[in-house]
């Protein structure tokens, strides 16, 4: 993989610029070679079903977005707009913080692949997903 052009600190800057992303408040925890993690604490305001508890699939889907391209974006050290994403919801997020893992498929010069899974604190997998990015906006 090639070496990446942002490092945690620079991601956790950029993360918190955005005002959806301060509302969720997601911090960017570990950046290793191969992989971004995340993580997301738990807000009432997330919860679809106040009676059973769970987060909005939405959200679960925000956060598999969030998390493919801001993989992209430790390697291209800049955000890459979404042109696809496919999310597959596994059980449902009961009350509880989450860790987003994200990692590159596939590095394109116009297009490239990122996917991520989002898990609960007790390493159950909640949501899985897989995006395409426009990468042609990057200058090198």
């Amino acid at each position: 993989m090639a070496e990446h052009k942002a490092t945690l600190a620079e991601l956790n800057e950029r993360i918190k610029m955005g005002p959806y992303h301060q509302w969720l408040g997601v911090e960017v925890t570990d950046l290793t070679e191969d992989e971004v993690v995340f993580r997301i604490p738990f807000r009432e305001e997330m919860m679809v079903h106040p009676e059973r508890q769970y987060t909005h699939g939405g959200i679960l889907a925000t956060i598999i977005d969030m998390a493919a391209d801001y993989a992209i974006m430790a390697w291209a050290g800049m955000a890459v707009p979404t042109i696809d994403i496919r999310v597959d919801y596994h059980r449902a997020a009961i009350k509880c913080d989450m860790i987003a893992k994200a990692r590159i498929v596939k590095l394109g010069r116009v297009y490239s692949t990122a996917e991520a899974e989002v898990y609960d604190p007790d390493g159950k997998l909640l949501a899985s997903g897989r995006g395409t990015f426009l990468t042609n906006v990057i200058k090198d």
